[in-house]
């Protein structure tokens, strides 16, 4: 039921969204941005395995839901990383004193994709790397873009690619996408799990912490800081579901319906 109430709600976001944006102005992030594949990847593996990157691109909802529906992802984990374990929960992450970044632990078949597709998808869909200590509505350190290497391959691929795009003037600002070591990742509380799939209709001012536009801090006044929110608020709609219209406008050769991977979406 979630995985259909999602796809209903990714098949009306295009109406939506031209209607919001009609109405007053540009509303959540932009169309895909083009950027050209990596010169320096990995090779595509032989034999059956997995490999993980975590990466961080402002509010984890939106960036797990995109990696949910691309094919050859095995699993997308909300959570934490940059910081001590002892901070690793979201009440102490949005106080954006932790180090923490919120971030999601993407495990891939690299039969089927590869680590420079992935980042490919993240330039393009998943997140502005223009934005510093920022994504759209969301401000503070914990939403900074960053690239968590887990191996020296890993490092070098995602150092490339940012001088890649850097030399290409791909982006009007500078990339501000950090390249960093993982030193842990730590999972988020499981109500931050699946979010925008369980959620599609969740909303800004409702479980974010620290400065922000006037009218999200207008909204918080009279709602809890941090927590769950109510399924009628509209962040997810807003923020997070023109990326998964991006996905599949951009990426329909990497795009599946199903937000798991199952048997199906390896033939789709």
């Amino acid at each position: 039921m979630r995985v259909v109430q999602l796809g209903i709600a990714v098949a009306v976001a295009l109406a939506l969204v031209a209607g919001l944006a009609l109405a007053i102005g540009r509303v959540g992030p932009p169309g895909a941005v083009p950027v050209p594949a990596p010169r320096l990847d990995e090779l595509p593996a032989a034999a059956p395995g997995s490999e993980r990157v975590v990466l961080a691109g402002g509010c984890f909802w939106g960036v797990q839901a995109v990696y949910e529906h691309v094919r050859g992802v095995l699993s997308a984990t909300a959570g934490y990383a940059g910081g001590a374990a002892s901070t690793a929960d979201y009440e102490d992450v949005s106080t954006g004193s932790t180090g923490h970044a919120e971030s999601v632990r993407v495990v891939y078949d690299p039969r089927r994709i590869t680590l420079g597709r992935l980042l490919q998808i993240f330039f393009s869909v998943a997140a502005d790397p223009t934005e510093w200590n920022r994504q759209g509505p969301d401000v503070g350190s914990q939403y900074r873009s960053v690239i968590f290497y887990a191996s020296p391959e890993q490092q070098q691929i995602a150092a490339a690619y940012i001088r890649q795009l850097t030399v290409a003037r791909v982006f009007r600002r500078s990339i501000v996408t950090e390249v960093a070591p993982l030193p842990a990742f730590y999972p988020a509380e499981a109500y931050h799990q699946d979010y925008a799939a369980r959620h599609p209709g969740a909303a800004p001012g409702w479980g974010h912490r620290g400065p922000g536009p006037a009218r999200a801090q207008a909204g918080r006044a009279a709602q809890p800081r941090w927590g769950p929110r109510p399924p009628d608020d509209p962040y997810i709609q807003i923020n997070d579901l023109p990326k998964l219209v991006n996905l599949r406008r951009a990426w329909p050769r990497f795009y599946r319906a199903a937000a798991r991977e199952t048997a199906d979406s390896h033939r789709q």
